[in-house]
């Protein structure tokens, strides 16, 4: 029971993780590429402050921490076909939280140092960069969760 328990739970938390990088993409960036520079970096600004916060720590270190728990207790239990699925899983949340920290946190670490004076020079220097890197984020994250979805289907 423990160890589907720690698939479900890497499951879910793969698939929240997942889904605030989904709604970046699809709503919250569309959204702030309609507004002036001005409004742009200082939302951003208050974005970044606000992410951080045990319910988003806990989906963005809980998907790889929680995946890495089932793919031992399955590889305990010897449920190598799910195991495998769940490895896969791991590797690419390692990949995404990679990103997050190498890419899309020293872009928002350098807008938010920024001055809204300059706002249309922060926002040219961010925007399309940090766009591209939260959708790789996105397309890797949503395949570790079907990874994890298949490793509960067997």
């Amino acid at each position: 029971m423990l160890t589907t328990g720690a698939l479900i739970a890497a499951t879910v938390a793969t698939g929240v993780l997942a889904g605030v990088f989904h709604a970046f993409s699809t709503s919250v960036m569309p959204g702030l590429a309609r507004t002036d520079d001005r409004t742009f970096v200082v939302a951003m600004q208050r974005m970044n402050v606000a992410i951080l916060n045990g319910r988003f720590l806990l989906g963005f270190l809980g998907a790889p921490l929680l995946t890495a728990l089932a793919a031992v207790l399955h590889g305990i239990a010897d449920d190598w076909a799910a195991t495998r699925w769940i490895a896969v899983a791991l590797v690419l949340l390692v990949v995404e939280t990679g990103i997050t920290v190498a890419v899309n946190v020293p872009m928002n670490n350098r807008l938010d140092a920024a001055e809204v004076a300059d706002a249309t020079a922060a926002r040219a220097a961010f925007e399309s960069g940090w766009v591209r890197w939260n959708t790789v984020r996105t397309v890797v994250s949503v395949c570790a969760l079907l990874c994890l979805v298949v490793a509960l289907a067997r």
